[in-house]
């Protein structure tokens, strides 16, 4: 019997046109490029005789699963998501697809892009809307102060600057 996971749960629906835009172009990746060569590397395999002991062939298989797999829930996705393109009116508050750059009391800052939960990528300083810090900060003006938890303690921090990017055509 295999493992059952609860389904994971859905994340917000919004995304910048910029994750947009990489989420199609992973999939026309996989689909135009990435596909067809291991399409190609299977049928070449399987040519080769016994498939039950072709390594080539088995992996081959996996990763066609892999590849359709990705492609499906991609597809899915950028069916049911909204891009949001547009800058609010109120520049003073932090909203989705805001910079924020907060300043703690020693005058350490963290930066930080509020994104949608397919894009987050914490190196690069996009960090989901769906998470702890995210929703902390949602709707917050300059000087607010925010008190995030790391680990098992309280930092507070001070929102010094909320810039949006200009969305070119």
């Amino acid at each position: 019997m295999g493992r059952w996971r609860p389904p994971r749960p859905r994340g917000s629906r919004y995304i910048t046109p910029e994750g947009a835009r990489r989420m199609r172009a992973e999939v026309k990746q996989l689909w135009e490029v990435e596909r067809p060569r291991v399409t190609q590397a299977v049928s070449d395999a399987a040519k080769l005789g016994d498939r039950s002991e072709n390594a080539d062939y088995i992996y081959g298989k996996k990763r066609l699963r892999e590849i359709d797999s990705r492609v499906r829930f991609l597809t899915k996705r950028l069916e049911e998501i909204t891009v949001v393109d547009r800058i609010p009116d109120d520049r003073e508050k932090v909203f989705f697809g805001a910079w924020v750059t907060l300043e703690d009391d020693d005058g350490n800052t963290l930066t930080y892009r509020i994104v949608g939960p397919d894009e987050f990528d914490v190196k690069a300083g996009l960090i989901s809307m769906d998470s702890p810090v995210a929703r902390a900060l949602l709707g917050r003006r300059l000087d607010d102060e925010v008190d995030l938890r790391s680990g098992d303690q309280w930092l507070t921090y001070y929102v010094v600057d909320i810039r949006y990017q200009e969305q070119s055509g």
